[in-house]
């Protein structure tokens, strides 16, 4: 079922949903954004949703620009070659993370950001896919993925630095800065050994590049094995407006202290707003309180509540609401506990979301729950 919920100044933001997919499409100036997810279908293997997803692309006539798979560790390698054989050669940043699915099998699910009408261009980094860049009459987008530090060996905290130079060099390759950056994703293993560890190692990179200065980006900093088994692995999004008709800016939760109170540099959202249409990305967002604390320990139910009450106040402070979402991952430290989101949602009349949902740590030993979502509205006309 197709439903084109809202359109203004030359764009209009559809929504498809059905077994195992959902489709949200940005159709504007000429060309379409596409944001994917899709889940294992009842006895579906990883060959047959990877060949389902290559179906979804070719139908609508998509270049994948960043994807992320949720899935074992030990099935990557079978895994990618089942990509590269559903959808020929892989010309674009592949984030595979340990993603156990909280319901069995191998694959929790998969999420893709997709273009139509638009050339992309494809950044390697040492002979290695790391990115893809586009263009629209605003600004340059670069979409950033499968990024790890190069000496797995190395001590954690310096691999984590390593990763961060090398997003950097990055970007750099798409004319871009550290500055320019307005999300990341980083799937740190053993995350509750050391994140303390983690934390000054990304403060003090941000502050030498005078990120501080300017916009910090959203983040989800969250548990997550890599397939070389580096300490740290990451993706983000970055955009260079060309003037002054588009801007990333910090979005701040009504609903809690910056992240920053406490030491974690990152933003609770972010908005990239173009003069058409804008995306709202919010980091992942646990069960915490004003002043900072975790809250409702032990209780799943009511920290599901408390971060989506947070969400959805983040939602509302930018004219959005849950009806707007166009992805999301749900990380679970139990598995067991996966049920509680939709019977939640269905309590609370929260529309059924595109989301992903995984098992994994978060980032403090007391909770239980976290979620990260994206959200697209176009703008009045």
């Amino acid at each position: 079922m197709v439903d084109v919920v809202e359109r203004g100044c030359e764009a209009a933001v559809s929504r498809e949903s059905g077994p195992g997919l959902d489709v949200v499409t940005v159709t504007r100036q000429g060309l379409e954004e596409l944001h994917l997810t899709l889940r294992p279908l009842p006895g579906e293997d990883s060959p047959g949703i990877f060949r389902r997803f290559a179906g979804v692309l070719r139908e609508r006539g998509a270049e994948v620009v960043s994807q992320t798979i949720l899935g074992a560790v030990a099935a990557s390698r079978e895994g990618i070659a089942a990509l590269a054989g559903a959808c020929g050669a892989v010309e674009w940043p592949v984030t595979w993370v340990e993603g156990s699915p909280c319901g069995g099998g191998g694959i929790a699910g998969i999420q893709a950001h997709a273009m139509r009408g638009v050339p992309v261009e494809t950044l390697r980094l040492d002979g290695r896919v790391v990115g893809r860049l586009f263009a629209d009459p605003w600004a340059r987008h670069c979409l950033l993925g499968g990024l790890r530090p190069d000496d797995p060996a190395a001590p954690r905290p310096d691999q984590a630095l390593r990763l961060f130079e090398r997003m950097e060099a990055a970007l750099s390759l798409a004319g871009m800065r550290v500055t320019d950056l307005a999300r990341t994703w980083l799937f740190i293993d053993r995350l509750l050994s050391w994140y303390h560890e983690f934390n000054p190692v990304r403060t003090r990179f941000f502050t030498e590049r005078g990120v501080f200065e300017g916009v910090v980006p959203a983040s989800t900093g969250i548990e997550g094995r890599n397939p070389d088994g580096a300490a740290i692995s990451a993706a983000a999004i970055a955009m260079l407006p060309f003037g002054k008709e588009a801007a990333v800016v910090e979005v701040e939760s009504p609903l809690q202290c910056s992240a920053r109170a406490y030491g974690s540099s990152f933003s609770r959202a972010v908005a990239v707003c173009l003069p058409d249409y804008q995306r709202l990305l919010v980091s992942g967002t646990a069960s915490i309180e004003p002043g900072g604390r975790s809250a409702h320990t032990g209780d799943v139910d009511a920290q599901i509540d408390r971060t989506l009450r947070v969400v959805g106040a983040i939602l509302e402070s930018r004219g959005m609401s849950f009806a707007d979402v166009s992805r999301a991952i749900a990380y679970f430290k139990r598995a067991a506990d996966a049920p509680a989101l939709e019977r939640h949602c269905r309590a609370h009349a929260i529309p059924a979301l595109p989301v992903a949902l995984t098992h994994g740590d978060v980032c403090r030993e007391d909770l239980l729950f976290e979620i990260e979502l994206d959200a697209v509205r176009a703008s009045a006309a």
